[in-house]
Formats: structure tokens, C-alpha cells, sequence
């Protein structure tokens, strides 16, 4: 079987990339494994049955990483099989559609399929990255016709007196840097970019993407290599007649009905009727003139869209006009409100042209992270963005009741651009959890989410660092020139070239989305983008904090309090008791949530003030080093024949001893005190068994510290406990929990009892000194 196998390799970025061919998954029409150290990923393509029916190509990536990858199983105590796809290998695999979709001809209609599985993780060596490059190479050299090929990696930016730049940086090297960019290119060109950074300057990103060209080169060159050795022979892509007649048709006879709708499209994302409607009027005139003509709707619906895009970029390319009037840097009327909601922890609307985004946040304990599990472990997020677009949004009605690939998408972008200015948890010990409700989309929906995002986490009093603002830019070219547009409507993204989306602060970029539909830009452009993008970032973020400069300085009345207080880590399993009973008392008596991390560190929760500090009390009492001579305020608990225990700190209880009550002889506690009685107490020592003893602070004035017996007659009822050898009261064997024996039962009053026999025969007590004659 190995005799069919056929490698490559080659120096990517100081390691060794592998792919193979030849031997796995034979009738798939091109398979390729790849390797970069111990990460193995395997990519399959396969050209299925022409679709016709479709009006678009019919392209599905399948991204899926195994657990097995990085030796696991998966957590679930009854699911042990990977389900749905995570949020993770969704955008991995939009990754890779954005990158191979645009090479692609629109005349090819054969079903194209790629599955990447993730093999192997070794936890340095990203997988994503390597799928991306097996994708590529597996299209190469199978005989599905493509523009490619590509390669793709991830460059890092660390800063300093030195500033490095990283190529396809480890797990471990991409901790050190401010900048995480992942490119897709041919040998000229880049097609793909999907960047988040620390507030990063345009010029340090843009020569991370021309550097990033220096390994990409060396990619290509093997894939060439590669297709030399094993490439099939490509498949013809059909001429479509049928369009080209239908283009014709709608050039010749019906510009100015296209004119009209183009007008009426401007206001509407998703259009009306009014596009089935021109459509139904040229099929049926073309029927009236020749009854037996072929002609398909599907196929008008393509020429139709053909001759509209053609027009409008002609406007914009040689008139620089737009089909909205605006001109071509000019942004839409911006607006935005905060407080939308009046019980949300925060929220604002953002509005750019008939473009809306409501974004509400909500704020929780920590203890509400999300977990996610993959191949190379687990990981929690406490920053967690959601984009929702219902049909209703585009002026449609559809679909609901799933979330889209492309909801998924926007909204890990959203998270991206504001990712890089939320507080830390030592900050700000909140999670935090953004919905942006899309209420109406005519372009960047996304940069609109990110824009009123901003603006709900200052109305919830989020202290982020800075304020971010997002933008798309578009362009449209023919072959002499290209015209870029700034905050493109949908139509001009429909018919237009790329969909370049920047978002950032004042400081710097945070977060770049790419889409083309060309074969890619250069790096002048770019650049030139790059430029236009901050300026109208800047004009965005005037507006944004024209509404609301800065975060609030307190999170709302609705939002839980949280306190963080650090506690010794051998304290821990105090705070927590045996089986859970300290820590769930704290919360069943205060209402709070209490979580404890294995440093130490305890966050306590909850919607009132008071039951945050109540349990914060709780806490840090239970944790407290009490020592000799503080003074509390307790309350009795329990009363027993020879003393009654108070609880000096919650959760801490000490043993006031009959003698250490008041002055004098107290014959029963219960003369003294009773339960749920607060009493003034002062910590006498902490004995040998860690045990706390309390002394009274109550006299018959009512505040002096009862002082000792001046008489050798000891205090009682009928029989004193054995002093310790420090002097002071201590129990033995005795079960706090259980009732106490009747007195004559008592084993220490059979015991006195014993003594006070020997006393009067005058003998020596056991303790030692002189007999004593115990009088009741």
C-alpha cells in the first residue's frame, strides 16, 4: 500500500511541513494528510453531481477535530461522542470557505465538498493553520477546476526594544504576542485576513501581512511540486449559453426597469418582490415572442443580477457615484441611545443608515464562565458575544429557531474587536455575557453590533479601557482601476469586491475581516485601505462617545454586586467544610453565590449589597487568625451544664466556661444567658487543641470583664471540668452535636462526685494541692 504514497516537504517557518497523498481514503476525488510536528490533520475533497436548481456554487466546508486528537474523552458522563460542531471548528471552517470560495468559477455548478478531520493536536502547533495549506494542496491536485493555489499562515507581533515579528508562532509564543493575523495568499496577492489584536497600529499589521508572504511563497512552491507529482487533469467548466443569451436579453431591452430597482434595492438588504416581479415580466414576454425558447428563471435570476451588479460598479468605478448619493468616503447619519432597556444590566442601540444592532448585556458571577472542550483541553471564557439576525431583519420572512454559520461568525467577530479592552477579572470580577439583536441589516451588521456593544458595556458600568468602533470598507474595480468605498450598503456589497472590515480604538486595530471576490489585493492596497479605515473609525468614535464618553461608575441596581476577597489556600477546605456544609450555609443564610478558585481567591455574588457583605463577613470570619485579648460581639449557640458556646465570628464558635461568666458562683448557665442572646466576649486563648476560650465581658454594671474568684472554691454545679495546664477550661471526649446527659449521669459529675468522697476522708485529689470539699 505505501508503494501509491507520494510526500512532500518542506521549511515552514523553522518546522517541517508534510503532505501526503496516495494511500488514505481512495475514492474520495483528492485526499491529503499533513503534519506540522505532531499535529496531523486530513483534508478530503470530492466533486459531487452537477446542481442546477441552485442560484449559487455549491461549496460546504466541514471542519471537525475529534477529541481522540489530544487523547481525551469527552466529559459528558453519558455522551461520549463529539455532537454538533463546536463554535470553534464553525469558524475554522468558515476560515477555510473564505479563503477557497473566491478562486472558484461561478460556471462551475458540480457540488464541491471539503472535510478536514483533526487527527493529532500536540498543543503547539495549531491545527487551523495546517488545515487551511491540506485544503489547498488536496483542490490543487485533484481535478476540480480552481484559481488556486493558496497558503495560509498565522503572523504574531511581539513589542519591545526589540519588536518581533512571529511566523506561525507556537501556542506558546502566541502568549507573549499582541497580535494574532491569519492570511490566506497566492504568490501576489492576499485573499483572506482574519486578524484580533491589542489595539496593534495599522502600519505594524500591514508589514505583518507582507512578511507573512515570505513563508507563504515557500507553501505554494511545494504545493507546485505537489501537482507536478500527482495533480489530475482538471474538469472543463461548462460555457452557460443559456446566461450569456439572458445577459443579452436584459442589457438590450430592460436597463431602465434594472435602473428603478436598483433604487428601490438601495433601502433593502434582502430586496422585495420587486426583483421576482422583473423576472416574471421577462419570462413572459420572452415566452409571448418565441413560445418554444428555453428559458429559466433561475437563469434570468442570474443575468438579472449580472447586468444590475455590472451597472452599478460602472457608476462607481468611471462617475464614482454611488447608488445611494453618498460620496465615496462619506459615512451613513450615525445615531445611538443607551438605557434602551429598564431591567438589563445595560444596553444601547446603534444605528448606521437603516442598518440597527440592540446589543444588552448581562452580568454574572464568575462561576458562570463557559467551559470549552477540545482536543487540546479545556479552556473558560467569561467574555462571551452573541449576534442574532432574524429574517425580519432583512425585510423576509423565514427560517427560525437555529443558529446560522453566519450568526456564529459575526458575533465570534464582534467578541474579537471588544476582547482586547474588557477589564481583567482582578478588575472586574464579572462575567459577561453581549447579545446583539440585529433589527435591521443593510450592511456591516457586525461593525454595527461592535459599535452599539461598546456602548451597552459603558451603560452597564463595564469599565472597558477604551471605546471601539467598527467600519467596512469596500472597493470595486474593473481592469484600468479600483474605487474604494467606505461603509458599504448591501447592495454595493453584493456587486462590489471585498467586504474589508476593521475594528479598533483610538490607540489601534483590534479585530480585521477580509472577504474578497476577486483573486485577491495588494499590498498598496491594503495599506491605502488601512488608511481609510481609521479615518472613519475616528469619525465613528466621536459619535459613540457623543452619546456616552465613558463607562458608569456603578453597574445597575438589577446587576449582582460581586467582592473577591483572598484567603490562605489551606484555609480553603474551612471555607467549603466537611461535605459542603459551611459553604452551602453561607449561601442558603445570605443568598449569595460563593466560589472558591484553588488559589484562594473566593468571589462572592449576589443583587444586594447586604447579602455580599454578609457572606463576605462569613467568609473572612471563618478564615480570621483570632488572637488573645479582641473583643466581639457574639451570640450563644448552646448551653451546656459546665458553659455556654458562642459564635464570635460566623461560622466560629468559642466556650465561655461558668466561671468566666460574671463574677461570683453560677450555679446554671441558663441564669447567665440564653440561646440567641448577643453578648460582648474577649478571646482569653487559643489552647493546644486549637480550641477557642471566651471570657464575658458582663459584670452586674453590665460591661466590666468578670474577674477571677478570690476564694479557692471552685464554681459549678456541683462539679468543675478538669483544667487544662494552661488554666484554662477544656473539654474531652465530649460530642458537641448531642444532647447533653442528665447531670447525675455525667461522666465528669461521677467523677467530682468520687473526689468530694476522697476530700472528706482527707486524702489528695487526684489534680494535685489540697482536698477540696465541693459544696453545692
Amino acid at each position: 500500500m505505501n508503494d501509491k504514497k507520494t510526500a512532500v516537504s518542506v521549511e515552514f517557518a523553522g518546522k517541517t511541513l508534510t503532505f501526503e497523498t496516495g494511500v488514505l481514503a481512495p475514492q474520495a476525488t483528492a485526499s491529503v494528510l499533513a503534519r506540522l510536528g505532531d499535529t496531523v490533520v486530513f483534508a478530503t475533497v470530492v466533486a459531487g453531481k452537477v446542481r442546477t436548481d441552485i442560484d449559487y456554487f455549491p461549496l460546504s466546508v466541514e471542519y471537525g477535530e475529534r477529541l481522540y486528537a489530544g487523547g481525551k474523552i469527552k466529559g459528558s458522563r453519558w455522551v461520549k461522542r463529539e455532537g454538533r460542531p463546536s463554535d470553534e471548528a464553525i469558524l475554522a471552517g468558515r476560515l477555510i470557505d473564505r479563503s477557497i470560495r473566491p478562486l472558484f468559477s461561478k460556471a462551475f455548478k458540480n457540488e464541491v465538498q471539503v472535510i478536514v478531520t483533526v487527527l493529532s493536536v500536540d498543543g503547539e502547533n495549531q491545527p487551523d493553520i495546517l488545515a487551511l495549506n491540506a485544503v489547498s494542496a488536496a483542490l490543487a491536485i485533484s481535478k476540480i477546476p480552481w484559481n488556486g493555489p493558496i497558503a495560509a499562515i498565522r503572523m504574531g507581533y511581539v513589542e519591545g526594544e526589540e519588536a518581533t515579528y512571529l511566523a506561525n508562532p507556537t501556542t506558546t509564543e502566541a502568549e507573549h504576542s499582541i497580535l494574532d493575523v491569519v492570511v490566506s495568499q497566492s504568490k501576489e496577492k492576499t485573499v483572506m485576513i482574519e486578524s484580533g489584536a491589542l489595539q496593534v497600529a495599522e502600519d505594524v499589521i500591514a508589514t505583518a501581512i507582507e512578511k507573512a508572504h515570505e513563508e507563504t511563497r515557500k507553501v505554494l512552491a511545494m504545493i507546485e511540486e505537489f501537482v507536478q507529482k500527482v495533480g489530475q487533469e482538471k474538469l472543463p467548466v461548462p460555457q452557460d449559453t443559456l446566461l450569456t443569451e439572458a445577459i443579452t436579453v436584459f442589457e438590450k431591452s430592460y436597463k431602465e426597469e434594472i435602473k428603478v430597482l436598483i433604487e428601490i434595492r438601495v433601502g433593502k438588504e434582502g430586496g422585495g418582490t420587486e426583483t421576482e416581479d422583473l423576472i416574471t415580466k421577462v419570462f413572459d414576454e420572452m415566452k409571448m415572442k418565441d413560445p418554444q425558447a428555453e428559458v429559466d428563471k433561475k437563469n434570468l435570476a442570474k443575468a438579472l443580477e449580472y447586468v444590475m451588479f455590472k451597472m452599478i460598479r460602472s457608476d462607481v468605478v468611471t462617475k464614482k457615484k454611488r447608488v445611494d448619493g453618498r460620496k465615496v468616503d462619506e459615512i451613513r447619519e450615525i445615531g445611538g441611545q443607551i438605557g434602551i432597556l429598564p431591567r438589563t444590566h445595560g444596553s444601547a442601540l446603534f444605528q448606521r443608515g437603516i442598518t440597527q444592532a440592540l446589543s444588552i448585556v448581562t452580568l454574572g458571577s464568575p462561576r458562570l464562565e463557559q467551559l470549552i472542550e477540545s482536543a487540546e483541553g479545556e479552556e473558560t471564557k467569561r467574555y462571551i458575544h452573541h449576534y442574532s439576525g432574524l429574517p425580519y431583519s432583512f425585510g423576509q420572512a423565514g427560517r427560525v429557531g437555529f443558529v446560522s454559520r453566519r450568526e456564529i461568525g459575526h458575533g465570534a467577530l464582534a467578541e474579537r474587536a471588544l476582547k482586547a479592552v474588557i477589564p481583567s477579572q482582578e478588575d472586574f470580577p464579572y462575567t459577561i455575557r453581549v447579545v446583539s439583536e440585529v433589527l435591521s441589516q443593510n450592511g456591516s451588521s457586525s461593525m454595527a453590533s461592535t459599535c452599539g456593544s461598546t456602548l451597552a458595556l459603558m451603560d452597564a458600568g463595564v469599565p472597558i479601557t477604551a471605546p471601539v468602533a467598527g467600519i467596512s470598507i469596500g472597493m470595486m474595480s474593473d481592469e484600468k482601476d479600483y474605487v474604494l468605498l467606505t461603509d458599504i450598503i448591501g447592495l454595493e456589497d453584493f456587486s462590489g469586491d471585498m467586504d474589508f472590515k476593521v475594528a479598533g480604538t483610538e490607540k489601534g486595530v483590534t479585530a480585521i475581516q477580509l472577504d474578497v471576490k476577486i483573486d485577491g489585493l495588494t499590498h498598496a492596497q491594503i495599506v491605502e485601505i488601512f488608511a481609510r479605515a481609521r479615518t472613519a473609525r475616528m469619525q465613528i468614535l466621536e459619535k459613540m462617545q457623543a452619546v456616552i464618553p465613558s463607562p458608569k461608575g456603578e453597574v445597575s441596581e438589577y446587576a449582582p454586586k460581586i467582592e473577591q476577597i483572598q484567603i490562605p489556600v489551606d484555609k480553603i477546605g474551612e471555607v467549603i467544610g466537611p461535605g459542603g456544609k459551611n459553604i452551602k450555609a453561607i449561601i442558603a443564610q445570605t443568598g449569595a453565590d460563593v466560589d472558591i478558585d484553588d488559589n484562594g481567591t473566593v468571589s462572592i455574588s449576589a443583587v444586594s449589597e447586604e447579602a455580599v457583605r454578609k457572606a463576605v463577613e462569613w467568609v473572612s470570619g471563618i478564615t480570621r487568625e483570632v488572637a488573645a485579648g479582641e473583643v466581639f460581639e457574639g451570640t450563644v449557640k448552646r448551653i451546656l451544664p459546665f458553659g455556654a458556646f458562642v459564635e464570635y465570628l460566623p461560622g466560629k464558635e468559642g466556650m465561655v466556661h461558668v466561671s468566666k461568666m460574671k463574677r461570683g458562683f453560677v450555679k446554671d448557665p441558663n441564669e447567665v444567658v440564653a440561646v440567641g442572646d448577643t453578648v460582648t466576649v474577649k478571646v482569653e486563648e487559643k489552647d493546644q487543641q486549637g480550641r477557642i476560650n471566651l471570657t464575658m465581658l458582663l459584670d452586674d454594671a453590665g460591661n466590666d470583664q468578670p474577674q477571677q474568684p478570690q476564694s479557692d472554691q471552685p464554681q459549678g454545679q456541683g462539679f468543675d471540668r478538669p483544667a487544662s495546664q494552661s488554666g484554662q477550661p477544656y473539654e474531652r471526649n465530649f460530642d458537641r452535636s448531642a444532647s447533653p446527659r442528665p447531670r447525675n449521669d455525667h461522666p465528669l459529675a461521677q467523677q467530682f462526685r468520687r473526689e468530694n468522697q476522697a476530700n472528706s476522708r482527707g486524702g489528695k485529689s487526684r489534680f494535685g494541692g489540697p482536698k477540696k470539699r465541693f459544696s453545692r
